[in-house]
């Protein structure tokens, strides 16, 4: 596999039970790169993105075929180790969901759940993290506060800051801000082009002008089939199929 990638997905089919959800998708995601994940509702890329860190595996009767290598290793190989697959691929939801607990074990939680004992270490990885997900300003003098008082953009960013806490190498995002109000999305936006510097980040997103605004690449997903992808830019002023034309030109989704 070429170094350059980051992670390839080669002739992915996913089942929930007899339904085919998506069908031999291959796609190739570059280190410190934005991907953007487009298509209509129930098209196959959230299921995708949750190939990525098998998070589909908690679903019943679900089978994934072809493969997913990430750095060299095929991420459904028997022997690998899903909970440290994880650790290595982050992910941020749809709904903000902090846990019931402070500001701070939110942050703390992973490294605790990984072993890591030392205070001054813990303390040291939540500040890091909370800086990394623009937030650390907003909570320093309250991080033994409920995190259930945050605001729900800053409840997202603390979600971000949680998953960046176990230092992973890729972030996944699920519609990281449909629950969130303008001011919030742009914050999450402007994190994204911070975090990029660090992370390869795959986004899945309904929101086109999102796309456009974080994403150095977008795959457009229709029907569970990988249709087109491309630079972002090139996709969405020069699409190569007619499908990803009148998605973008809202003729349909």
């Amino acid at each position: 596999m070429n170094d350059f990638f980051k992670l390839t997905a080669s002739d992915v089919d996913f089942y929930y039970g007899d339904f085919k959800a998506l069908k031999n998708v291959s796609l190739n995601f570059i280190e410190k790169e934005v991907m953007a994940l487009i298509g209509p509702s129930g098209c196959g890329k959230s299921t995708f993105l949750r190939c990525i860190n098998r998070m589909n595996d908690l679903i019943s009767g679900t089978r994934v075929d072809g493969s997913i290598v990430l750095d060299n290793v095929d991420i459904y190989n028997d022997r690998i180790d899903v909970v440290n697959l994880r650790k290595k691929v982050g992910m941020v939801f749809q709904k903000p969901n902090p846990f019931p607990k402070s500001i701070f074990e939110n942050v703390a939680y992973g490294l605790r759940v990984n072993g890591i004992r030392d205070k001054n270490a813990i303390a040291g990885m939540v500040e890091k993290s909370l800086i990394q997900a623009a937030l650390f300003d907003e909570v320093k003098d309250r991080l033994k506060d409920s995190a259930l008082g945050l605001s729900g953009g800053q409840q997202q960013r603390l979600c971000i800051a949680r998953a960046l806490a176990v230092e992973p190498e890729i972030l996944l995002m699920d519609e990281p801000a449909s629950a969130l109000d303008p001011i919030a999305t742009q914050k999450i936006e402007e994190l994204i082009h911070q975090l990029k510097k660090d992370y390869t980040i795959i986004i899945v997103t309904h929101n086109m002008q999102q796309a456009a605004r974080v994403s150095d690449k977008t795959a457009f997903f229709y029907m569970g089939e990988l249709v087109e992808v491309n630079k972002t830019d090139t996709l969405f002023t020069k699409p190569e199929k007619i499908q990803t034309e009148e998605y973008i030109t809202g003729r349909f989704g």
